[in-house]
């Protein structure tokens, strides 16, 4: 299934399950749960069905032995779970209409369950689906046929983005509250990117719906490596929570162990000095938390306790501090052969430079030289806060390296998508590009040079399709123009009205007016062009001629596109003008020409090759944004971005601070944003101030009735 088909079947289930809201009026916090519950069940029938035969072919050899053994033992064995039939989405497709649906999913769930491992015992939706069928007898079924598109042979991984997916829409749509079990994906995946969870077990002690540890997994599959090398095991404190994370665990075929209970108080996983990695975004600035309750534990007091000086009474001043004391305790100590854990985690800014005794704490850590990066993040990356955050980076292997004394300090607030008018993200590429300024700093130039080299390889893929779909274009519009040119011809005999003849004449004069321009290739740059971007070997010399062609090439191309979409548009407002005003829809002529629809056609070629336009320029910039800061491929300090501080910097001059933004400063000759994010921003301040204006109007109507009544 490719990218496209995807993002096609989780708009498509999505659309079919939030209609719930307007349909059986039911909330996103009403319909999350029971919906991933029929993810889940679709996932089980499409992974059983792969190992049924051979279940089966198992079964039938042992029978009648003393070898024999049961169905259930052996499905268990074999594919992680046994499926009966009532758990089966043919069996409760066509379940008969006088029976309760919600009953038989609540079978199907319960027996799935039943052949379970304890930990997950009672982890699957039962009870949820009764209040669905209450609320409106046939939305069960609607959505059962809804999740039954999705294809047989979609595999684990398809169903684990589409978990996901459901998981970020849910949470969008509760805001506040759904924040509290996601994590965006573009910020947990870039945690993933520098702490690099190859192998190990991985820790997440506030793990939410477990989008930490889903990451870790792709991340370990697309890096070659066995899923079986990592362990993962959480701890979250909302019950219903913890079920969406055993969920999600099942789905993407992650080994571990979830727990719901309160991390200040219980350390079910014996925590201390046991994990390879430990990524997590806790909740923030907790105040309820009790001395008495972490004063004993060593996770928690070995940097010391954030609690305010002469204050008697038994409150933390803030849990910030015991989440970052438990992140560095948990991480396994280093070693001078090679050990020694990774941690990333989430932190408000006000902690990078919280002063009394959470200054102390971060005065030890800063010491004890296990702070390996401080990343500044945009605002509005997430759902439950619009202030920007900042992104820790633990390495506890770092003392054994010549980044001893120096902390890479990234500020990243100007680098992101925006996703509507009150969110942001991380593309995938500019994850990528952060993570190689990240690996620079470490000296690992050669993944530098990958990743420039899988752009120039995307590059060429796209360089390819432009001028296929490019002459596709030209040969349609020139064909349409010689034949709207002949209907004019063929049909100026014809006794016309007044305005006909008017209308004719002027589309007479605007085909002549057209003007195909396109750019004179230069074909000596062009054979360089093809040369470099099919073989750009690791080398940064080599890499950056390959980006001077293709800029050669994208300039080109963006001549080509400017006068390409001016000739299309003026042509089909010649088209629409004759086709709507002179009513020829029915002309004999017109359709025999097969001028009919000529508007929509020549919009999809169009369409299809600034598409491959844009993408091919899409990959110059992101080669381009790295190649203009990294010139050498080696790590450099460049102002507004990154700067690389040592020890008399960060304790002598900034008093241990932790904020990027004291260190990397300000970049004055450029924002760093295109024309096209420069509208988008303009456009989205725009809504802003109409939204405001409308709400302001309506304020003042109020005011103005109420005024009114009191004067009566």
């Amino acid at each position: 299934m490719t990218n496209e088909q995807l993002k096609e079947l989780e708009d498509k289930l999505w659309d079919a399950a939030n209609s719930l809201r307007a349909y059986g009026g039911l909330k996103a916090s009403d319909y999350a749960v029971p919906v991933l519950g029929l993810i889940f069940l679709k996932f089980a029938e499409n992974k059983y069905s792969q190992f049924e035969p051979q279940i089966k072919k198992e079964f039938e050899k042992g029978k009648g032995t003393r070898m024999e053994r049961k169905m259930e033992e052996i499905a268990l064995a074999t594919c992680g779970f046994y499926l009966p039939e009532e758990a089966r989405f043919d069996t409760l497709l066509n379940l008969p209409g006088d029976q309760s649906l919600a009953k038989a999913l609540k079978a199907a769930m319960v027996g799935i369950e039943k052949h379970q491992d304890a930990k997950f015992q009672d982890v699957l939706p039962t009870e949820a689906y009764f209040d669905i069928e209450k609320k409106k007898a046939d939305i069960l079924p609607q959505l059962l046929k809804a999740f039954s598109d999705i294809p047989k042979e979609a595999s684990g991984d398809v169903f684990g983005k589409i978990y996901e997916y459901f998981l970020g829409k849910f949470a969008m749509a509760e805001g506040q509250k759904g924040g509290e079990f996601f994590t965006p994906i573009s910020v947990v995946r870039f945690i993933v990117e520098v702490i690099e969870p190859f192998n190990g077990k991985i820790l997440d002690p506030a793990c939410g719906s477990g989008g930490m540890f889903v990451q870790s997994a792709r991340f370990v599959e697309q890096s070659n490596q066995d899923l079986k090398d990592i362990y993962v095991c959480g701890q979250e404190y909302m019950g219903e929570t913890v079920r969406l994370a055993k969920m999600n665990l099942l789905v993407n075929n992650l080994r571990g162990e979830i727990i719901e209970t309160n991390s200040y108080e219980n350390d079910p996983h014996e925590s201390y000095g046991k994990f390879d990695y430990v990524m997590a975004n806790p909740p923030f600035n907790v105040k309820s938390v009790k001395e008495s309750t972490v004063k004993n534990d060593p996770r928690f007091y070995e940097y010391g306790l954030p609690k305010n000086k002469g204050k008697k009474d038994d409150k933390i001043s803030d849990a910030n501090y015991l989440w970052i004391s438990l992140f560095a305790t948990s991480l396994k100590p280093s070693t001078s052969s090679g050990q020694g854990g990774r941690a990333g985690f989430v932190m408000p800014n006000s902690a990078s430079d919280a002063r009394n005794a959470e200054y102390e704490i971060r005065k030890k850590i800063v010491d004890s030289g296990i702070v390996d990066c401080m990343v500044s993040m945009p605002s509005n990356m997430f759902f439950t806060v619009t202030l920007p955050a900042t992104l820790w980076f633990f390495d506890k292997q770092k003392v054994h390296t010549d980044r001893k004394d120096k902390i890479l300090f990234l500020d990243a607030r100007n680098v992101y998508r925006q996703i509507d008018r009150a969110h942001r993200e991380w593309t995938e590429e500019q994850q990528q590009n952060l993570a190689a300024i990240v690996r620079l700093y470490r000296g690992e130039t050669e993944r530098y040079l990958e990743l420039i080299d899988s752009y120039l390889k995307q590059a060429h893929q796209a360089e390819n399709k432009v001028e296929p779909l490019k002459e596709v274009l030209v040969s349609a519009l020139k064909e349409k123009v010689a034949a709207l040119k002949k209907y004019t011809e063929e049909t100026e005999t014809e006794k016309r009205t007044p305005t006909k003849k008017e209308i004719f004449e002027k589309v007479k004069e605007s085909l002549n007016a057209l003007f195909l321009t396109e750019a004179q290739q230069n074909e000596e740059e062009l054979i360089l062009l093809q040369d470099s971007l099919t073989e750009t070997p690791l080398e940064n010399e080599k890499q950056k001629a390959a980006a001077n062609h293709l800029a050669w090439k994208v300039k080109q191309n963006d001549f080509d596109e400017t006068a390409l979409k001016k000739d299309v548009h003026a042509f089909i407002e010649i088209f629409k003008e004759a086709d709507k005003k002179a009513k020829l829809k029915s002309d004999k002529t017109w359709v025999t020409l097969e001028l009919s629809k000529t508007d929509k056609k020549l919009e999809e070629a169009l369409t299809a090759y600034t598409s491959a336009v844009d993408e091919s320029k899409y990959w110059f910039e992101n080669i381009d944004w790295l190649q203009k800061r990294f010139p050498e491929a080696k790590y450099q300090d460049v102002v507004g971005l990154c700067k690389m501080a040592d020890r008399t910097e960060y304790v002598e001059e900034q008093d241990y601070s932790l904020n990027a933004g004291r260190y990397v400063g300000v970049e004055i000759e450029d924002d760093n944003i295109t024309k096209e994010e420069f509208n988008l921003r303009l456009k989205l301040r725009s809504e802003s101030l109409a939204m405001l204006n409308s709400e302001a109007h309506v304020l003042e109507s109020q005011i103005e009735n109420r005024l009114n009544n009191l004067i009566v």
